[in-house]
């Protein structure tokens, strides 16, 4: 059964990349935030699509990054390189977005080790989750 979850992002994901995305796109990205809160609130049916994978589970706290793709241009949510990281708290019924970015907005070679990183300095009360499992591919 699928359930509704509220979603909230984060005021770190909107200080950061978030604005370069409504810079960028401009109205299109408005359109985009919706759709993929919208998928979010369903993030079960989501998980079902080779759009989003849990990353780790502690704690009844999943760490999951999804892709996506700008409304109204040709690239797929794949090969976009645009990513969402979000903390699902299944039990408490919330999606929390953690991260909002375009693989060219990190720096190193390692995407995965960047935006963890990033993670672990932005969010302490997620810290942790890193340290504790090891990558789960669904």
């Amino acid at each position: 059964m699928q359930s509704n979850y509220s979603v909230q992002i984060e005021e770190f994901a909107e200080r950061h990349f978030i604005k370069s995305f409504e810079k960028k796109y401009k109205s299109h990205w408005d359109i985009t935030l919706r759709a993929i809160t919208a998928q979010l609130e369903r993030i079960d049916a989501l998980l079902l699509t080779d759009k989003a994978e849990i990353i780790c589970d502690i704690d009844g706290i999943r760490i999951v990054k999804t892709k996506f793709r700008i409304v109204k241009t040709k690239e797929s949510a794949k090969s976009s390189g645009n990513r969402c990281i979000v903390a699902w708290h299944h039990e408490k019924q919330f999606v929390s977005v953690l991260l909002v970015y375009s693989k060219t907005d990190l720096s190193g070679h390692n995407e995965t080790a960047e935006w963890q990183r990033i993670v672990k300095e932005s969010y302490p009360q997620y810290r942790g989750l890193f340290n504790k499992s090891t990558n789960i591919r669904k």
